[in-house]
């Protein structure tokens, strides 16, 4: 009788509250596109329909009506990382912390073109509230890390890059000591705006099979795509599949698939937006090494995910799929790190709750770039849950390397970055249960405030 119950609650769905403000507010059935069926040939193959896969055959098809452009997407747009996240568009390298202010200056530009192409994508394309720009916040939680953070936003503002900070007695977050507010990060409802693309992309001539997994790729001066029913011919092809990369084979060593488990209230009054000390800006994410992170919704409710171990799974082998069931460990988890910062929502419901598979690189880095003995095989991955602006920026950097033009990101860290071994299974679960259980904290090489 438990387990009926557990099938029968929404919260076992594994569907993100991006999911389901969407379908309500669309107020009619998801009409995804038809599946590859039979044997079809294109100049450019896209496998994936995420940020990056979508954003890279919109950016081609904008530059090249003349060329054949096919995506493949397993299940439908935005049912990976891009409709399961949390939210937040922000600047920034996940992995990379910048050497002077030039560089700093270069990838705070760099980024913030792919949070303006959200804003520009969600403006012409989808409907009102899809996008919002108030500023994101991070949060520090003690004195000395606080103290380190103003120094940083100092030196942020002697750069020319907006950013302030804000004192612990201007916050009402439970244990902020401080915070420093980025203005020009905004929120992104990444689902409803993928959904909005779907009919771009085909009027545009774009050939979308959705519900099309790839099953075999084999490369070469030829791309081959063996698919359920079909298979799809292309002379280039796109990686757009973040953590599912390695499962087809690619990057298999380089990617962490890790579960990101999270959870969104039911609408909350401004009222009540008021009283747990939430102010006006987007979102907010801490400094701790497994970080939480939480964003106020287009319907009105507070996501949260993050904020310890419990939060984050990894599976034997990098599997990509997981069952969440209703009242579980890690919402039971999640709903605790949530009142840590907003007491007064103790008591509240969880009235959504999901999971999506992350790609963990071991620096945190990701890498856009071209490769293969054909120099044809275009990828972009491993944004480390950092990916909503650089997924969509990606698909104007590799549209940029399909035309041979390099320049304008040979200097950033992404280009062409080669990924750090990650140790064989089983030594790769193995170490990262022993890490994570002993110190509570991931396996990352990144610098941090102290």
């Amino acid at each position: 009788m438990k387990d009926q119950e557990h099938r029968s609650d929404p919260r076992s769905e594994n569907r993100s509250v991006w999911v389901f403000e969407d379908r309500a507010a669309a107020g009619e059935p998801l009409r995804p596109a038809a599946s590859l069926a039979g044997r079809h040939a294109a100049d450019i193959a896209v496998v994936g329909g995420g940020f990056t896969g979508v954003s890279t055959a919109w950016h081609l098809r904008q530059r090249h009506p003349e060329l054949g452009i096919a995506l493949v997407e397993a299940r439908v747009l935005g049912h990976g990382a891009s409709g399961r996240n949390g939210g937040q568009v922000l600047h920034g390298v996940n992995g990379h912390e910048p050497a002077t202010p030039d560089a700093a200056r270069r990838v705070h530009a760099a980024t913030q073109l792919g949070i303006d192409l959200a804003e520009q994508l969600a403006a012409r394309y989808a409907r009102p509230g899809t996008f919002r720009r108030r500023g994101c916040l991070e949060i520090y939680t003690s004195a000395r890390r606080a103290e380190a953070a103003h120094a940083r936003a100092e030196a942020l503002r002697a750069a020319g890059i907006p950013a302030e900070f804000v004192p612990a007695t201007s916050l009402r977050v439970q244990g902020a000591c401080g915070a420093i507010l980025d203005p020009l990060a905004g929120r992104l409802d990444g689902y409803g705006l993928l959904q909005a693309m779907r009919p771009v992309l085909v009027e545009s001539g774009v050939a979308l099979f959705e519900r099309t997994p790839a099953l075999r790729i084999r490369t070469g001066a030829e791309i081959a795509i063996e698919t359920p029913q079909g298979e799809l011919r292309a002379r280039s092809l796109v990686l757009a599949t973040n953590a599912y990369t390695p499962s087809l084979g690619f990057f298999a060593n380089g990617i962490l698939p890790l579960h990101s488990h999270v959870l969104a209230t039911a609408p909350l009054a401004d009222d009540d937006w008021k009283r747990i000390g939430w102010d006006d800006w987007d979102g907010f994410s801490d400094d701790l090494d497994r970080i939480a992170f939480a964003c106020r919704t287009p319907g009105g409710r507070l996501l949260f995910g993050g904020g310890g171990n419990a939060a984050y799974d990894y599976r034997f082998g990098g599997a990509t799929e997981i069952a969440v069931r209703a009242g579980d460990g890690a919402e039971r988890f999640l709903r605790g790190a949530l009142a840590r910062y907003f007491p007064a929502l103790a008591a509240t419901r969880a009235e959504h709750r999901w999971a999506g598979a992350l790609a963990i690189t071991l620096d945190r880095v990701c890498s856009m770039g071209v490769g293969g003995p054909h120099r044809n095989v275009y990828h972009a991955l491993g944004y480390s849950g950092h990916g909503v602006a650089l997924a969509l920026l990606a698909g104007r950097v590799l549209a940029d390397l399909y035309d041979d033009h390099h320049e304008p990101w040979r200097d950033l860290p992404f280009y062409q970055k080669r990924l750090p071994p990650l140790p064989p299974e089983p030594l790769r679960w193995l170490g990262y249960q022993a890490y994570t259980r002993i110190t509570g904290r991931s396996p990352r090489k990144r610098a941090q405030l102290r």
